[in-house]
């Protein structure tokens, strides 16, 4: 069985990657799945444990990470993120395509280790995305000071991603994200794990 891609979706806060993500995985593609990470974030109204999020204590959060649990971890606005090392290899070896949205520390993190692609969704202007969170109604004024001051810090890290994704149009940046899904499949490694008889026949 071919191996799975493994892809890192980074995004300030507000530039849609959730939504672009959870958009993506319902239009059916049973060889695509995102990751649960593990957060000592509370959960918020309508989060599920387990489905959005594994909702742990700090405690619990540093034990794991002190066994080696995660691929990757960050502390973002601070509360701790982790990615299951375990998991994803197992994805990976039964040939899924697999989802981590992570911060860009998060990713560079990933890239020392394994393989990946990693793709940056960005906002088509900073009055963009401050609309865009003060239109969630989640946060108080405060808290959107901070991420805006934290989007302008992670934005500045686009460089180190392969794919730009600007989320100037929803269905345009979904249509983009499908893209690079479809054309890593087309990749000659992929194509010869996945089509490897054909190929040997054509020669043949």
């Amino acid at each position: 069985m071919a191996r799975g891609t493994l892809y890192t979706i980074s995004a300030p806060s507000g530039a849609g990657k959730t939504s672009l993500v959870n958009a993506l995985l319902n239009q059916g593609d049973t060889r695509l799945c995102v990751s649960v990470s593990h957060t000592t974030r509370l959960r918020r109204p309508g989060e599920t444990h387990g489905v959005n999020y594994h909702f742990v204590t700090r405690e619990e959060f540093l034990a794991m990470r002190a066994d080696g649990v995660f691929l990757e971890s960050a502390e973002v606005f601070g509360n701790l993120y982790g990615t299951s090392a375990l998991w994803v290899q197992s994805q990976l070896s039964q040939g899924m395509d697999v989802i981590l949205e992570i911060d860009w520390q998060g990713a560079d993190q990933v890239r020392q280790l394994i393989d990946t692609k990693s793709i940056f969704i960005l906002p088509p202007s900073l009055e963009a995305l401050q609309q865009r969170l003060d239109s969630r109604g989640q946060d108080d004024q405060a808290t959107i000071d901070r991420r805006m001051q934290q989007a302008r810090d992670e934005i500045s890290h686009y460089g180190a991603a392969d794919y730009l994704i600007i989320n100037d149009g929803f269905d345009t940046a979904l249509d983009d994200l499908r893209a690079i899904v479809r054309a890593a499949r087309l990749e000659q490694a992929h194509q010869l794990n996945n089509r490897g008889d054909l190929l040997h026949n054509l020669l043949a």
